[in-house]
């Protein structure tokens, strides 16, 4: 029977463009809502902007902007992202809607109404300069635990600890400067201590509507006592969100409205028509409280809490159906590290759309490297280049590229319907395969998917190597058996193209036209004898290296040390003049750090760089030890088992250089005594200096 989904990803937050973060989870999601409609059944696919909130107001004032007109501009730019990558949202919609406002009210009062709505005076830190009650990150101040300064209101980065704002030593508004007052104001909590959520909220997280990691983290939260702390639902004014009903100057606090922004969403899709068109007869109040509709989200690990605590809390006790499962996926990094501008360490979404990539690269990598757990994946150049050339190119495009110029050609496009033993037997295991990927698609084991269609692509090839087509077409004696072989392979490449559809809606659309036959469903009938296909034409590129560095902001020539040196050069040589004179204040922004070597390798394909892991005495938020990586050309002078454990000198506040072989973070000073190679000299203190001391 068709199954009928209510499916959702997480609201991007208005105050930028879409971050691969974002793609990476609409791709996941597309993937699995194209395969569900493949597979007969009605999915209705809803997400919105996340529009409110301090910062949305905050980044609206320094723009210039009213709050509507900031976030209106926002949401007007991503239909590019979603066109440009396939992404099939069914309806886009704000937070800042009368859906929402409408949605959002009648939920707290049907929460007031059943009891679940506290009143109390809390105190809070108030800027008398800005006039407005601050968010826990727009104060900082000295951690009241280990005396760090600079230290946002809600824990510090230094030692981890997590306090209150008002703990705070010296706190200072980042918006104005000024010194915040302490100010009581009376907010509105929803009671999730309460017993019945607690009640409610075991039963619901052990119903298999959560993977077993994220089961494990909830249990972990609700604890063997239950005992869970009140929500702060409201916010003063002024805040850009939605009035709190009877009450003067109180907000709903954005986590409150943001995901009530699902069902706004679908509320404007049924109201506009597109719920109908899709063959739903139904209201939106009907297919939302109907037994056999589905609810699904797909969220980020990093908003877990909300999803699996309050959110279906909400739902359960305002009298709305709870959603029947939550996806979560981990992170998308890049070189082991978790992405970040600031780093230079970013993946551009648009970019890559600009500098001309094929969406479907992309969408395969991503699918490739995705799994029903919550982990984090890793997205190298050589990995991505290596997957799409390899896989789709060298394996599933080389299928038809080989077979289907000689069925033009020879036998007038029409396929010959395979009759021998090996023929027949190629196609009923490609046959007997779907129902698999069939679990694992609908598992969301996309990786698994992938693997098992490309080990079938690789039985392809051989099938084709070992029958030799092209030997076939010099003797016109053997022309049925090479009519047979080339429309075996396009038999299976036409298979094979329907398993990836999901993937690869465009290639199967491609797939399609060549093959005279839709690829919209996953239900399958072989091609008749005598089926005409048409003339091949280019399906699919390899991935060019110059589009990718460039995406990657990566510089061919790999400096080995420092920008603007020679990689052969990395160091002066003695009859260097030198250079000009700079006063005492350019030298101290120069940041020189004592680092020991950790780790020292060769870098694979340089034939001058080293790569070293450097402790800096560096420290992340936890406290935990964080190291750094910084390539530098002294291979010719140094094995790399020599200088582990050894001292050097580092300049600290280099920015990151992105290079092919990696981000370096910074640069090891050196001498070198003549223009020999060899004559390279890495510079150590003393004995007795410890990583992280600095050099004045």
């Amino acid at each position: 029977m068709p199954r009928h989904l209510f499916v959702t990803t997480a609201l991007p937050y208005a105050n930028g463009p879409f971050h691969i973060g974002h793609i990476m989870e609409y791709i996941q999601a597309d993937i699995w809502t194209r395969f569900m409609r493949m597979q007969g059944h009605q999915v209705h696919w809803m997400c919105a902007d996340d529009t409110h909130g301090a910062a949305i107001m905050i980044a609206a004032e320094r723009a210039g902007k009213t709050p509507a007109e900031f976030v209106r501009e926002i949401g007007a730019s991503r239909q590019r992202y979603l066109d440009g990558f396939a992404i099939a949202i069914d309806h886009w919609h704000s937070t800042d809607s009368p859906e929402n406002v409408a949605l959002a009210q009648d939920v707290y009062c049907r929460l007031k109404d059943a009891g679940f709505i506290d009143r109390r005076a809390i105190e809070q830190f108030y800027d008398p300069v800005k006039g407005m009650f601050l968010p826990d990150r727009y104060i900082k101040g000295t951690c009241p635990k280990c005396g760090a300064r600079d230290q946002y209101g809600d824990a510090c980065e230094a030692c981890g600890a997590v306090y209150a704002p008002t703990e705070l030593v010296d706190p200072y508004s980042t918006l104005s400067g000024a010194r915040p007052e302490r100010r009581q104001s009376e907010h509105f909590f929803f009671r999730l201590s309460d017993p019945r959520c607690v009640a409610f909220l075991r039963e619901w997280t052990a119903s298999g509507t959560l993977q077993p990691e994220v089961l494990a983290k909830a249990q972990e939260w609700l604890g063997e006592d239950g005992k869970l702390a009140d929500w702060d639902i409201s916010r003063d004014a002024p805040y850009f969100g939605i009035p709190i009903p009877d009450e003067a100057d109180k907000y709903f606090y954005v986590w409150l409205d943001a995901p009530i922004g699902y069902l706004a969403a679908l509320k404007s899709y049924f109201d506009t028509g597109k719920a109908a068109a899709r063959g739903e007869t139904r209201s939106f109040e009907d297919f939302l409280a109907a037994a056999d509709t589905e609810q699904v989200h797909f969220i980020g690990k990093d908003i877990v809490y909300f999803h699996v605590l309050f959110w279906p809390a909400m739902l359960r006790f305002a009298g709305y159906k709870v959603p029947n499962r939550v996806n979560v996926h981990g992170f998308i990094q890049l070189r082991g590290e978790k992405m970040s501008k600031s780093r230079g360490t970013g993946l551009d979404p648009l970019r890559y759309l600009e500098l001309g990539m094929d969406p479907e690269w992309l969408r395969y990598y991503i699918a490739a490297k995705l799994n029903a757990n919550v982990e984090d994946f890793d997205f190298t150049a050589e990995d991505f280049a290596a997957r799409v050339n390899a896989d789709l190119v060298g394996k599933l495009v080389n299928i038809a590229s080989r077979a289907a110029g000689f069925i033009t050609k020879r036998f007038d496009g029409r396929l010959a319907e395979p009759a021998s033993e090996d023929a027949i037997g190629l196609l009923d295991m490609i046959a007997t395969a779907q129902a698999e990927l069939a679990t694992l698609y609908e598992g969301r084991e996309f990786g698994k998917a992938v693997r098992r269609i490309m080990e079938l692509a690789d039985v392809v090839n051989e099938f084709v190597d070992r029958r030799a087509p092209w030997m076939l077409a010099k003797d016109p004696a053997r022309a049925a058996d090479l009519h047979e072989v080339c429309g075996t392979a396009m038999h299976a490449f036409h298979r094979l193209t329907l398993y990836l559809a999901p993937i690869l809606p465009r290639l199967a659309r491609g797939a399609s036209a060549l093959l005279n036959v839709p690829l919209d469903r996953w239900s399958w009938q072989p091609l008749p004898a005598g089926h005409r296909i048409e003339p091949y034409r280019h399906l699919l590129s390899r991935v060019d290296e110059k589009q990718l560095d460039a995406l990657l902001g990566l510089d061919a020539a790999s400096p080995a040390v420092a920008p603007g040196r020679q990689p052969e050069k990395a160091l002066a040589s003695p009859t260097t003049q030198a250079g000009d004179t700079i006063d005492l204040e350019a030298f101290k922004r120069i940041d020189l750090r004592i680092a020991r070597i950790v780790a020292a390798e060769h870098v694979q394909g340089s034939d001058k760089l080293l790569r070293l892991t450097l402790d800096l005495g560096e420290r992340d938020a936890s406290g935990r030890e964080t190291l750094r990586t910084v390539f530098s050309g002294i291979r010719s002078a140094y094995e790399p088992a020599a200088l582990v454990g050894q001292l050097t000198l580092v300049v600290a506040n280099l920015a990151p250089r992105k290079m092919k072989f990696g981000v370096s973070e910074g640069m090891v000073l050196a001498a070198s005594g003549s223009s020999d190679d060899n004559e390279i000299y890495l510079l150590s203190p003393h004995s007795g200096a410890q990583p992280g001391m600095r050099v004045t």
